[in-house]
């Protein structure tokens, strides 16, 4: 996997980008002036992040792993320490399915029903691979979502989801916010 270098990052003009981010070469950015990347991040080949009026805010020591898509017009916030594995799809905008309206982006807005809506995955939050997030949602800090879910609610803190649509059958320990404070503590040892 190849990354993107200091000076190819800066001529993308991005809103932000923290030290040690690795950015693949292989990802595709597209509004970049409404993303910004937290530190000790890194995004993956063949990921597709579309920022667009509500932007896209990635945290720190956050996993964007292979293939993931971030596409919407709302805000998608990830916070510190999130992981979405391979194929995750994070919408913040989705199309009116009823038949009612028509669909796709080459249509004139007075013949759609698009909603958006923003999402947020909070702190500690690890999504497994296949996964589908629609807008409006709130994943609270903790949540495990388990592969080939469909999250169309917002999730509990520490919760542990799964299924079409996700539901939530058991909570998560909690052993990681104790391993967040000795890690913060390992670096001021530095």
């Amino acid at each position: 996997m190849a990354f993107l270098g200091k000076e190819q990052i800066a001529s993308m003009g991005f809103r932000s980008v923290g030290e040690n981010t690795l950015l693949s070469d292989k990802a595709s950015y597209y509004n970049c002036k409404n993303i910004s990347i937290g530190s000790n991040t890194r995004i993956d080949d063949f990921c597709v992040l579309s920022a667009g009026e509500g932007g896209i805010e990635i945290g720190q020591h956050v996993h964007i792993a292979i293939g993931v898509s971030i596409i919407g017009t709302g805000k998608v916030i990830l916070e510190d320490f999130v992981g979405l594995s391979s194929r995750v799809s994070v919408y913040s905008s989705n199309d009116d399915y009823s038949g009612m309206f028509m669909t796709g982006p080459t249509i004139p807005v007075e013949f759609t029903n698009v909603t958006n809506g923003p999402v947020t995955i909070g702190k500690h939050s690890i999504v497994g691979s296949g996964t589908v997030i629609l807008p409006n949602i709130v994943i609270k800090e903790g949540v495990a979502i388990g592969a080939l879910s469909l999250v169309t609610k917002d999730c509990d803190e520490f919760g542990i989801y799964m299924g079409t649509p996700a539901k939530k059958i058991k909570e998560r320990k909690r052993d990681l916010l104790e391993l967040e404070k000795s890690y913060y503590l390992s670096l001021k040892k530095d």
